[in-house]
């Protein structure tokens, strides 16, 4: 048994390669189970790049408002106590709503030692649903 005491490992900044706004990064993990995980906040219009999981990802929304978005879908509003699921190589993305904050955990097994393939960023029309592609 190990654990890792609330408070023991620093926050950590989301890296502009991958986020867009602010990004809060608490309690990350990396277990010998093959798991990878970490609790994420959002602040209002923060979000990650379009991304995919060699193995899946689930989300478990904890606070605030979000949104996401999986290729040639809808955006999608997401709220505390929602788990959302991401199936292996899906092409998505998550973060908060335009208005309010929202974090989540997010957990993902990995493969060979990765669990994210990170893509291009969301533009902001398409965050904003604004453009043809993300209707």
């Amino acid at each position: 048994m190990e654990i890792t005491r609330a408070g023991s490992q620093p926050s950590n900044k989301g890296p502009a390669a991958y986020f867009t706004g602010t990004v809060r990064i608490d309690a990350p993990f990396s277990g010998s189970g093959g798991l990878s995980g970490a609790t994420v906040t959002f602040e209002p219009g923060a979000r990650t790049a379009w991304h995919t999981h060699p193995l899946g990802q689930t989300l478990l929304v904890t606070a605030g408002c979000g949104r996401i978005q999986r290729a040639g879908g809808p955006i999608e509003t997401i709220r505390p106590g929602d788990i959302v699921f991401f199936a292996a190589g899906e092409r998505h993305w998550h973060g908060a709503s335009p208005e309010t904050a929202m974090t989540h955990i997010a957990i993902a097994e990995m493969q060979d030692g990765k669990a994210v393939d990170w893509l291009e960023q969301v533009a902001d029309e398409d965050y904003a649903g604004t453009s043809p592609s993300s209707s």
